[in-house]
């Protein structure tokens, strides 16, 4: 139910960025607190953080309560209020596994926004409730690599892309979240108030500069590529990565990134010196090392979680890559922390 009462406190002059945020639960504080503190270094001079330039309302439906995934409480001031008080609607999700799903009332809101012509965001996993209120259908969404088959299982016949830091399409922008989320904070000030001001926030946070939104995604560190500039092989990496415990087939990695197999393993061999069954290997074999020495995880289990048929073959790639057998590594590797007293 919506607020009608709502009557924002306006300054001398109006907010030039007005924006509503309705945390969901489990929401992930990074990219909530991320994205306000930008739009609140942007809103006044000095550390003032007055709300002058740019505006932000919180809110829950009938003003519950929300619990972040860390587990901190927060209070939302409001309940959710007329759409056209704000120029962006941002929803924020979080962990998506045990989790509360959004009730039948969050879900006719965004609706109602959606129907005032009002932009929608979907910050972090908060693209599940956008998909779940039918308003993804026909857009794509902007993922993380880390729950792109969550949303391909639950909507398996929307467009998704997991390699950009955020993707405007129309009257929807998804953010995976993290750093994502200050980035896309940024854009939307550069939109309203200039690129002084989202300079600025950028600055006092020790970001370099900004980041568009079709700056790819971190890569995983292992194979050392975070600094590649071939978007296609870090695509590719980020792929294998998420896919690490699934049969990956080539041609399907060319096809994800916009390639073919022999032009993608020749960009692999001229950036890494090593073909992409090579860097699949690698990153299975070194996540298995991690595994051996920080859980307690039988070979098995390691074998079926890093994508290996069985422990034989583990163990055969693992002496190939390592010189020595997982059982040796594990051994050298000292008790699991939580294991010892």
């Amino acid at each position: 139910m919506i607020d009608q009462s709502f009557r924002a406190v306006q300054p001398r002059h109006a907010p030039e960025l007005r924006v509503g945020i309705i945390p969901l639960p489990n929401f992930t504080m990074l990219a909530f607190a991320g994205f306000i503190d930008t739009l609140r270094l942007a809103a006044d001079e000095g550390d003032r953080s007055r709300q002058v330039r740019c505006a932000w309302t919180v809110m829950s439906e009938h003003r519950d309560a929300v619990a972040a995934s860390n587990g901190v409480m927060l209070q939302p001031p409001m309940a959710l209020q007329p759409p056209l008080a704000f120029d962006y609607v941002i929803v924020v999700g979080g962990t998506l596994h045990d989790g509360e799903r959004e009730s039948a009332g969050l879900l006719s809101y965004l609706r109602t926004v959606d129907a005032a012509g009002v932009p929608l965001v979907g910050l972090c996993n908060g693209v599940f409730a956008l998909a779940r209120a039918g308003l993804m259908d026909g857009r794509y969404a902007c993922l993380s690599w880390f729950h792109h088959q969550d949303y391909v299982t639950e909507f398996p016949g929307h467009r998704i892309v997991s390699d950009r830091m955020f993707l405007v399409d129309g009257k929807r922008i998804t953010c995976p979240g993290g750093v994502g989320a200050i980035h896309l904070a940024s854009w939307l000030i550069e939109r309203h108030l200039g690129t002084g001001a989202a300079a600025k926030g950028l600055r006092i946070m020790l970001e370099d500069g900004a980041r568009p939104g079709e700056a790819p995604q971190p890569a995983p560190l292992t194979v050392g590529v975070s600094n590649l500039e071939d978007v296609r092989v870090r695509r590719a990496v980020l792929a294998m990565e998420r896919m690490l415990d699934q049969n990956v087939r080539l041609a399907d990695l060319a096809r994800m990134v916009g390639s073919t197999p022999r032009t993608l393993t020749r960009l692999f061999v001229a950036h890494l010196g090593i073909t992409p069954a090579a860097v699949l290997k690698s990153m299975r074999v070194d996540r298995a090392r991690r595994l051996l020495r920080n859980t307690q995880w039988s070979i098995a289990e390691i074998a079926a979680d890093c994508g290996f048929c069985d422990a034989s073959h583990l163990i055969r790639h693992f002496r190939e890559v390592e010189g020595a057998t997982p059982g040796a590594v594990r051994a050298a590797g000292g008790p699991h922390p939580a294991s010892s007293g």
